[in-house]
């Protein structure tokens, strides 16, 4: 049974899909479309030498081109925050004398419970707070 190259290289390029699923890891796909271009050129009769040309060439050009936009697509996510994350640091408005103790505050449009940081730390309805903390369901002021 005599296997055309093409296929060899389709075969090659699952079997880079694979660890590409299992993984993450993007260069593997990266790996995987050079060897798909080789089937191409292999079934349109190029060389052996041309096909590992286009593997190559295929490849290193897609890590050079797609690497650095995904680490700067990554890099730009890092710094949003989400979440209780994006609660810290953020302004609130006393709705209910907050102490050590207890009290409510509505922060992001929503009323919270919340407590002080420093237990003798008193402050009355209307007052702007800090949130500094989120403890479970509580925010943490000052």
């Amino acid at each position: 049974m005599d296997i055309d190259a093409w296929v060899w290289w389709l075969i090659g390029a699952v079997g880079l899909g694979i660890p590409l699923v299992l993984t993450a890891m993007p260069e593997f796909g990266m790996f995987a479309v050079g060897a798909l271009a080789s089937s191409v050129i292999a079934a349109l009769g190029g060389a052996v030498v041309a096909q590992v040309l286009v593997f190559v060439v295929v490849s290193v050009a897609l890590i050079a081109v797609v690497r650095p936009i995904a680490a700067r697509h990554r890099a730009g996510q890092a710094g949003q925050a989400s979440g209780i994350d994006a609660l810290k640091g953020r302004q609130a408005v006393v709705l209910e004398r907050v102490s050590g103790s207890g009290g409510r505050i509505k922060l992001a449009g929503e009323v919270w419970s919340a407590r002080s940081l420093d237990d003798e730390q008193v402050f009355e309805p209307g007052r702007q707070v800090d949130v500094v903390d989120i403890d479970g369901a509580t925010a943490v002021v000052m």
